[in-house]
């Protein structure tokens, strides 16, 4: 998917934020968790691995496996934005990994390049620094309600 929707909470609608540029697409579901703030000053980000694409606005049930933790530099500054990154999991679908290791060391390359490579487009410089697991994930959660 190549499309970028941003939630916007004073009118509740979804707004096309921006088209990706021809050969770049986002892997997987990427949305954001509702009622957090991360120290951008957005709602928490997070990367649900899943074989079928959601729709804008779909609520996933995602069991969170880890974070991909990065520093983020725009303008000088630093804040911390590290994506999470989480599974479908429903009474149907069980979840097709408990930890980002199960997801493989490829994959997971391959996210980090789509992060670094989306961040250059956007004027910003992303530079993975280490991967959390699934508690650290949740931790960012609970600090960030």
């Amino acid at each position: 998917m190549r499309t970028k929707y941003k939630y916007d909470e004073r009118s509740h609608v979804w707004r096309l934020n921006k088209i990706l540029p021809l050969g770049a697409s986002f892997p997987f579901d990427f949305g954001f968790i509702p009622g957090t703030r991360g120290e951008d000053g957005d709602p928490i980000d997070v990367l649900v691995v899943t074989e079928q694409p959601a729709f804008a606005g779909c609520v996933l049930p995602t069991l969170l496996i880890g974070v991909l933790e990065a520093e983020q530099t725009e303008n000088g500054k630093k804040p911390r934005n590290d994506p999470l990154i989480g599974v479908v999991q429903t009474r149907f679908n069980p979840p097709i990994a408990r930890s980002l290791e199960e997801l493989g060391e490829q994959r997971l390359l391959e996210i980090e390049h789509f992060f670094t490579s989306y961040n250059q487009m956007e004027g910003r410089e992303f530079k993975a620094i280490g991967r959390g697991s699934a508690k650290h994930a949740q931790q960012i959660v609970d600090n960030a309600i």
